[in-house]
């Protein structure tokens, strides 16, 4: 399986790749912000998990 994201300023544009898609036979699904932010959300989480434990009240400390 492939996937790709599209983003566009011209929803003119972007339904013009949507029905090119359809053509294909390829499945969409539209995004909206809210997908996007978890999208990120997710890849920041995945990426800043090392594994590793820290001191919780030294964390704290310098959240303060």
């Amino acid at each position: 399986m492939e996937s790709a994201i599209f983003s566009s300023e011209s929803s003119k544009d972007m339904k013009l790749l949507l029905e090119l898609a359809k053509k294909f036979g390829i499945k969409t699904k539209r995004l909206n912000e809210e997908d996007l932010e978890g999208m990120g959300l997710i890849k920041a989480i995945k990426d800043g998990r090392t594994g590793e434990f820290i001191d919780t009240d030294k964390f704290l400390s310098e959240l303060k």
